[in-house]
């Protein structure tokens, strides 16, 4: 097998072996977990998890068409079609949607090879990091991710680095330039995409000066 064929492959059984796991965290959650506020700013447990299968369930011309119902925005697009389907699936279906589509090949759309997997790494941080829940990505599947960070990445979700780098404290992984900033993988992975952390999980930064403000919670 070829290294980018071998890349694709085992990407393939990250993103696979991703939903399983976390189709079970899912089926695992209490009543209370799924109304309880994601890192997702105005969505709830379960607006993520309904927003986590919309590519399985959704051809691309009805993608097309709820973007245009949205004005165009992928943003009030994916908001509104979050709402009306957690309102429409219950709990122990949007937990079988991702364990039935576990090899589903989607990916979002004009993205690099790793976003389908970025896609679901991510969005089940922002459920089990909001709860407190135990559960950490494996550091496979989390190396991945972050090896695959770009600037142009970092501008798509309006993360700032200036003076600072990033480092792992539970893995051999550094990004950026300046004053280190520390955490975990996994909480670092949520910080390049954007997402403010729960108090507490980075340290670090320019002495005497502010964390850039996508690093403040």
């Amino acid at each position: 097998m070829s290294r980018p064929a071998a890349h694709t492959s085992a990407l393939a059984r990250a993103t696979a072996a991703e939903r399983r796991e976390l189709a079970d965290v899912l089926d695992a959650l209490e009543p209370a977990q799924w109304e309880a506020p994601s890192l997702c700013a105005g969505w709830r447990v379960r607006e993520v998890a309904a927003h986590m299968s919309l590519g399985f369930r959704t051809s691309l011309p009805r993608f097309a068409l709820e973007l245009v119902r949205a004005g165009g925005s992928l943003h009030r697009m994916t908001d509104r079609t979050a709402r009306r389907d957690a309102a429409v699936f219950g709990p122990r279906e949007l937990a079988g949607l991702l364990r039935e589509h576990a090899h589903h090949p989607w990916k979002p759309p004009a993205a690099g090879p790793t976003a389908g997997l970025a896609h679901d790494v991510v969005h089940g941080l922002d459920i089990t990091v909001a709860l407190g829940h135990p559960r950490r990505v494996p550091e496979d599947r989390l190396r991945l991710l972050l090896d695959a960070v770009t600037p142009r990445g970092l501008r798509f979700f309006g993360v700032d680095l200036a003076g600072v780098r990033l480092c792992a404290d539970d893995l051999d992984w550094s990004y950026g330039d300046g004053a280190p900033v520390h955490g975990q993988a996994q909480d670092l992975l949520l910080t390049l995409f954007g997402r403010r952390l729960p108090a507490g999980r980075l340290h670090g930064g320019p002495e005497g000066s502010p964390l850039p403000p996508t690093l403040v919670p």
